[in-house]
């Protein structure tokens, strides 16, 4: 059975910000903790060793395969800092159009600083996403 590397655990979400190299990027991370947690309500949880989150849903594919995972998170990477929203919503990519500067892959929203971003449209993208999976994955 695969066993997921990324769970939630009791890490300090502080301490890991607080290692973050690079003075600026360590304060856009602050920046963002205090986005995401006002704009979700949750607490920030450490998930796996790099990311924060924010509430959580259980997801269970056809396939069989299931698990838990973050509603809404982000981790300040060394390259960029990478923002996790749901995959396959399709009203987040309206909402990437007016974002600002950032790239995407599968799951996560890249970006360099939050100087590059609309704040506004990433209060937008956190709510289209947890409505998204709340709706797509019903408790």
């Amino acid at each position: 059975m695969y066993e997921l590397k990324t769970k939630e655990h009791d890490g300090s979400v502080i301490e890991f910000i607080e290692q973050v190299d690079n003075p600026k990027k360590r304060a856009d991370a602050y920046q963002l903790l205090d986005i995401f947690t006002e704009t979700t309500g949750y607490k920030a949880k450490m998930w796996g060793p790099s990311i924060i989150g924010f509430g959580s849903y259980h997801y269970k594919y056809k396939t069989g395969h299931e698990g838990d995972a973050p509603l809404v998170g982000f981790s300040p990477r060394k390259a960029k800092i990478s923002l996790y929203f749901a995959t396959g919503d399709p009203d987040r990519e309206a909402l990437l159009e007016n974002f600002g500067k950032h790239t995407t892959g599968k799951a996560c929203v890249y970006i360099n600083k939050i100087a590059d971003i609309d704040v506004d449209v990433l209060r937008a993208l956190i709510k289209q996403s947890i409505s998204f999976l709340q709706d797509t994955y019903p408790e």
